[in-house]
C-alpha cells in the first residue's frame, strides 16, 4: 500500500542527502530519477518513460527528458542551466502532444533546484534539493493523493469511453455479453481507477496485466479473473501458496467483486487494447460524467454520439444548490463567524452533515449523488478545517495530532437510488465509490496524512427496479431521508407505453379519462407520497420538461401536489435548455422545481429566470410562486390553475379547429402533384381548393385538398381518379385500429372534421415559434379551406384581431399554453376560452379596430413577405414593429391605466382576473380593504 507523507518525508530527506553533489544532466537524469519515484513509494517504469520522442509544431523532433503521459513532463539540466529556457522548452514539446496527453505539471530541474508548475491551478513551487522534504505533498500526484477539478464535456471522458468501448466490442464479438460484461467492465473500471490513484499501489494492476499475461492473450481472462477474487478476500483468509504478486492487491470488499463471473476469453488484439487502458490516466476521469459515458459504451451508435447526453455538472448544481447546498453553506459561514460556542456549533453543524440522506429515484448512472456527495464532502472538509484552526495554538500548531482516519463522518451509505436498468446501476455504485476516493485524497492533501477506505466498508443503497413499481420507503425510510433529487425520465403522454400509462394514472388517480400527464409526473405525485409518508421531512427537486408548469397538465398535476400532498413550490428554474448547442448534443427544454412540505418551505422563495433558453439565470426572491412559475403573491389563491373551459369565459366568439380529413393523404396535394392530378382528372378542378395549415399560413407554402362534400353521385362517377382516391380513402379508414375512424370509412367523402367556411375567417396557427414576439394570426377567405392545425373564428372582428395579437394575450399564451418542443401552442379550452379579455366598450371597439387595422395595413406594405418573414425579430419591419406596439399600449390600457412593465406584470395582472372570472367570492375577499389597527394612546 502507499506510504504515508511522514515516511515520504523521510525518504525524500535521505534522496537530498545521496543527491546533493549531482550536476550532470546526461549521465545522471535516469538514476535520479528512478530514485526520486521510490522516495513516494513508486517505480518510475510504471507510470514514466524516460527520452520520449514528441514531434514539435515545426516539424522537427524533440525528445522529452521524462514523460507521464496526462501528468507529468520533466525537463533536466545540468547544474547552473538556465531554468527560463527549460521551460519554454517543455512547453513547445506539450504543443506536440496529444489532447489526452497534455500534462497537468511540469517539473524543471538542475539537480539542486526544482521549479514546478501546476497547469490547471497555475500554481509555481521553487525550492532547493536539501527543502524537498518540506515540499512532498506538492507531489502527492505521484501517489494519487492530489485536487483535482472536473469540467463539463472534457475530452479526456470521451477518450476513455471510446477505449473502454472497443474493449466492449470486441469481448461482445467473441460471445461475451450481457450481465457477464457488464459486470466485468464495471470491476474493470474500478480497477483501472484503483491503479492511478493510489487505491492500489500505484501502477501494480498494469504490471500483473503486462508482466502475468500471455502476448498472445490466452490467460488475460482467467488472470483477470484471478485478480478479482483476490479483490475480494480479505488478507487473512487468503491462501498460502497465492503469488506475491496478485497478494499485492488490496482488500475491496464492497460486494463489488463478489459474484464470480464466467472467464472472457482474450486473443492478442485484446489484451493490446486492454494494456491501452492501463496506460490510459484514469484519475483525470470525473466519475459524475463519466458514468453516463461509460454507460454509452454498450451501444455503438449511442458511442459515437459521446457526450450527447450525460447531464453536465453545472445543471446538477441548478437543483442541488437552492435544494439542500446553498442553505448548509450559508449556516457554516455564519458559524464561522460567530464569537461564542464557534467550536460547540460547528461540531453540532458536523453531526448533522453525517445525518443527512438522499434519495435519488431515477438515478441513472450516480451523476446527482455523486456530485451532490463531493459537495456534502466538500463542505465537510472546510467544517473540519475551521475545527481544526480552533485546536491550533498562539504559534498556529495543533494542540494535539489529529488522526485523518476519524476525521470524515459523511460517507457513501447516507445516499441512496433506483435504477431501471442494472448496469447504470452498478456504474452508479461504483461512481460513488470513486468519488469517494477523490474526497479522501482532498482529505489527505488538507491534512497531510494518507487516508482510504480500503476496505469498503459502506456502500450506497442502489436498487436495481422500477422506480414507479418499487416501495421507495424499501430503499430509504422516508423518515429518515431528508431530500428527494434527480432528473426522471422524459416521456410525453401520447409516446409511453401502455405499462407506463397505466403507471401514471395509477399514481394520478385523475378518475375516467385517466388525464394526459407526461411519465415525469408520476416521480412527482411519488414523490409526494413518500414525503407524506416520513412525517414531511423531506425536501424535493426534480429536473422536469416544462409541460408540467404549462397547459392542460397544470390543472390535472399541481392539485395532487398542494391539495392532496400539501406541498409548496420552495424554488423552481423557468425553462432553460438541458444539454449543449454544440452538435449533436441533446436539446432539451426543462424547468427544476423545488417542493417543500407545507410548514416547511422558506418565507422567501427563489426563481431562476432566463432572457434565452441557452442564457445565465438571474435570480429573483417571492412570498409564493405560481406552478406556471411566477410570482403568485397578488393571487387569492397561489395554487390557482387554469382549468381547460368549454367555451369563452369572457362570451367571445367561438373557435373551432379547422378540417381534419383522416385521409391517408389521397386527397391532399402539393403543387407539383395537383397540377398532374388535374391533367389527367380535368374535371375535378372545381372541387379542387387551397388547403391551409400553420405551416402554409406562415410560410406561404401550397398545399390543394379535394373537396367533395357536394358532389353528387353522377359527377363523383364520371371522375373515375377522384373515384379511385375515394376508394383508398375508404380502405384507409377501414384498415386503421380506431373504432371510430373505422366507421368514417361510411362516409368516404367526407373529412372527420369539416370546416367548409363561406366567409372570411380568422385564423390561428396551433403552433409557431418562440422566436416571434407575436404568434401570427389573420383572415382567410374561400375557396380556402383550413386545416386542423389552424384555429378559427369564423365572427371574429378587427377589435377581437386586436387583443388577440397584442402583447397581453401573447403573455398568456406564453405562460399558460402548452408547448411543442419550445414552440407555443395555441389549445382552444387553456389558451383562449380561459383568456380574461377587458371590457369592450364602443369606444374600446372603435380604438381597437383602428389598432389593428394598422397592422394590417403595416402587412400589405409587403405583399412579396411571408408571415414568417414580417414576424421574425429580425427582419420585421419597423412600420410593423410601430403598430405592433401602438396596438399593445391601446389593449394594456383597457385593463389598467398604469404601464405594464413586462409580460411578466401582464401574466400576473392576467391571473387575478381569472380567478375573479372562476370564482367571484375568492376574488372578493382578497380585494376587501383590511382594516388598520388603532395604535394604543
Amino acid at each position: 500500500m502507499r506510504l504515508q507523507f511522514n515516511e515520504v518525508r523521510a525518504r525524500a530527506a535521505e534522496f537530498a542527502r545521496e543527491w546533493k553533489d549531482a550536476h550532470y544532466e546526461k549521465g545522471e537524469t535516469q538514476s535520479f530519477y528512478n530514485e526520486f519515484f521510490e522516495s513516494f513509494g513508486i517505480r518510475r517504469r510504471r507510470v514514466a518513460s524516460f527520452e520520449e520522442r514528441v514531434k514539435l509544431l515545426n516539424n522537427k523532433s524533440g525528445f522529452i527528458d521524462l514523460f507521464w503521459p496526462g501528468t507529468l513532463l520533466v525537463e533536466q539540466k545540468s547544474a547552473g542551466r538556465s531554468l527560463e529556457a527549460a521551460y519554454k522548452q517543455a512547453l513547445d514539446y506539450c504543443d506536440g502532444l496529444k489532447p489526452e496527453q497534455f500534462p497537468r505539471y511540469i517539473l524543471l530541474s538542475d539537480f539542486q533546484t526544482f521549479e514546478l508548475y501546476d497547469l490547471e491551478t497555475r500554481e509555481h513551487t521553487a525550492f532547493a534539493l536539501a527543502d524537498l522534504p518540506s515540499h512532498v505533498e506538492k507531489f502527492g500526484f505521484i501517489m494519487g493523493v492530489e485536487k483535482r477539478s472536473f469540467k463539463d464535456q472534457d475530452p479526456v471522458n470521451i477518450v476513455a469511453a471510446e477505449l473502454l468501448g472497443k474493449l466492449h466490442d470486441s469481448l461482445k464479438a467473441n460471445g461475451y455479453e450481457g450481465h457477464d460484461l457488464e459486470q466485468f467492465l464495471v470491476r474493470l473500471l474500478f480497477c483501472l481507477f484503483a491503479d492511478d490513484t493510489g487505491i492500489f499501489q500505484r501502477g501494480i494492476f498494469e504490471d500483473l496485466i503486462r508482466d502475468f499475461t500471455r502476448e498472445d492473450g490466452s490467460n488475460v481472462g482467467g488472470f483477470i479473473n484471478e485478480a478479482f477474487e483476490v479483490l475480494n478476500t480479505p488478507e487473512d483468509r487468503r491462501q498460502a501458496n497465492i503469488s506475491a504478486e496478485l497478494n499485492q492487491l488490496p482488500y475491496v470488499n464492497g460486494e463489488l467483486f463478489a459474484e464470480r463471473l464466467p472467464t472472457p476469453y482474450f486473443t492478442a488484439a485484446m489484451r493490446e487494447e486492454l494494456i491501452t487502458l492501463c496506460e490510459f490516466s484514469w484519475e483525470k476521469i470525473s466519475p459524475a460524467i463519466f458514468g453516463s459515458l461509460f454507460q454509452s459504451v454498450m451501444d455503438g451508435a449511442e458511442r459515437r454520439k459521446a457526450g450527447a447526453h450525460y447531464t453536465t455538472e453545472k445543471n446538477i448544481m441548478k437543483v442541488i444548490g437552492p435544494l439542500f447546498l446553498d442553505d448548509l453553506r450559508s449556516q457554516f459561514e455564519h458559524l464561522k463567524g460567530l464569537k461564542r460556542e464557534r467550536e460547540k456549533r460547528l461540531r453540532a453543524f458536523h453531526d448533522r452533515l453525517a445525518s443527512l440522506h438522499f434519495l435519488d429515484p431515477a438515478c441513472g448512472c450516480g451523476n446527482f449523488l455523486v456530485i451532490a456527495y463531493r459537495e456534502l464532502r466538500q463542505l465537510e472538509l472546510e467544517v473540519l478545517l475551521a475545527l481544526a484552526a480552533e485546536e491550533r495554538d498562539a504559534e498556529g500548531q495543533l494542540q494535539r495530532k489529529l488522526d485523518v482516519t476519524g476525521l470524515s463522518r459523511v460517507d457513501v451509505d447516507q445516499f441512496a437510488g433506483i435504477e431501471l436498468f442494472e448496469f447504470p446501476a452498478r456504474i452508479a455504485e461504483t461512481a460513488m465509490w470513486m468519488m469517494d476516493h477523490i474526497m479522501n485524497n482532498a482529505l489527505s492533501q488538507a491534512f497531510g496524512q494518507v487516508y482510504a477506505r480500503i476496505p469498503l466498508k459502506k456502500s450506497p443503497v442502489i436498487r436495481h427496479g422500477d422506480a414507479l413499481e418499487v416501495d421507495w420507503a424499501d430503499v430509504l425510510p422516508p423518515d429518515q431521508c431528508d431530500y428527494v433529487l434527480g432528473n426522471p425520465p422524459f416521456i410525453g403522454a401520447k409516446y409511453q407505453s401502455a405499462e407506463q400509462r397505466q403507471q401514471v394514472r395509477a399514481l394520478a388517480g385523475l378518475g375516467g379519462s385517466g388525464g394526459t400527464l407526461d411519465y415525469v409526473c408520476a416521480w412527482f405525485i411519488k414523490a409526494g407520497a413518500y414525503v407524506n409518508a416520513g412525517g414531511k421531512r423531506a425536501h424535493i427537486g426534480f429536473v422536469s420538461t416544462n409541460s408540467i408548469t404549462q397547459g392542460e397538465q397544470v390543472a390535472q398535476l399541481w392539485p395532487i401536489l398542494f391539495d392532496r400532498y400539501r406541498l409548496e413550490i420552495s424554488f423552481a428554474h423557468r425553462t432553460f435548455a438541458w444539454g449543449s448547442d454544440a452538435a449533436g448534443k441533446a436539446h432539451v427544454h426543462v424547468v427544476i422545481i423545488g417542493l417543500a412540505p407545507r410548514g416547511a418551505e422558506p418565507a422567501e422563495k427563489r426563481l431562476f429566470s432566463y432572457d434565452h433558453v441557452n442564457g445565465e439565470p438571474l435570480e429573483s426572491r417571492h412570498g409564493a410562486l405560481s406552478p406556471y412559475l411566477f410570482d403568485a403573491g397578488g393571487l387569492a389563491d397561489p395554487h390557482t390553475v387554469v382549468e381547460e373551459s368549454s367555451t369563452s369565459l369572457s362570451g367571445m366568439p367561438k373557435v373551432i379547429i379547422g378540417s381534419k380529413p383522416i385521409d391517408g393523404g389521397h386527397y391532399i396535394f402539393d403543387e407539383a402533384g395537383r397540377d398532374t392530378f388535374l391533367r389527367n382528372e380535368p374535371g375535378a378542378a372545381r372541387f379542387m381548393r387551397p388547403f391551409v395549415g400553420a405551416e402554409e399560413f406562415i410560410n406561404g407554402r401550397k398545399r390543394w385538398i379535394l373537396s367533395l362534400h357536394t358532389a353528387s353521385p353522377s359527377e363523383l362517377k364520371a371522375m373515375p381518379q377522384v373515384m379511385e382516391r375515394i376508394a383508398l380513402v375508404r380502405e384507409t379508414r377501414l384498415a386503421s385500429k380506431s373504432l371510430p375512424t373505422q366507421k368514417l370509412a361510411d362516409t368516404p367523402t367526407l373529412y372527420h372534421v369539416n370546416v367548409i367556411p363561406d366567409r372570411p375567417f380568422l385564423v390561428l396557427p396551433e403552433v409557431s415559434s418562440e422566436r416571434r414576439h407575436y404568434a401570427p394570426i389573420g383572415w382567410l377567405e374561400p375557396p380556402v379551406i383550413p386545416s386542423n392545425l389552424v384555429r378559427v373564428i369564423a365572427d371574429a372582428t378587427l377589435a377581437h384581431f386586436a387583443v388577440l395579437t397584442s402583447a397581453m394575450h401573447m403573455a398568456w399564451l406564453r405562460e399558460v399554453g402548452g408547448r411543442l418542443e419550445s414552440r407555443y401552442r395555441y389549445s382552444i379550452g387553456i389558451v383562449y376560452n380561459t383568456f380574461p379579455w377587458p371590457d369592450l366598450s364602443d369606444k374600446a371597439r372603435a380604438q381597437l379596430e383602428a389598432s389593428g387595422q394598422a397592422i394590417l395595413d403595416a402587412r400589405a406594405a409587403f405583399p412579396d413577405a411571408t408571415l414568417a418573414d414580417l414576424y421574425d425579430p429580425v427582419t420585421m419591419p419597423p412600420a410593423l414593429r410601430k403598430a405592433h406596439r401602438d396596438n399593445d399600449r391601446a389593449v394594456d390600457r383597457l385593463y389598467r391605466r398604469e404601464a405594464f412593465g413586462s409580460d411578466r406584470e401582464r401574466v400576473e395582472h392576467l391571473f387575478m382576473l381569472y380567478e375573479r372570472l372562476k370564482n367571484p367570492v375568492i376574488a372578493a375577499t382578497k380585494d376587501k380593504p383590511k382594516r388598520r389597527r388603532r395604535k394604543a394612546g
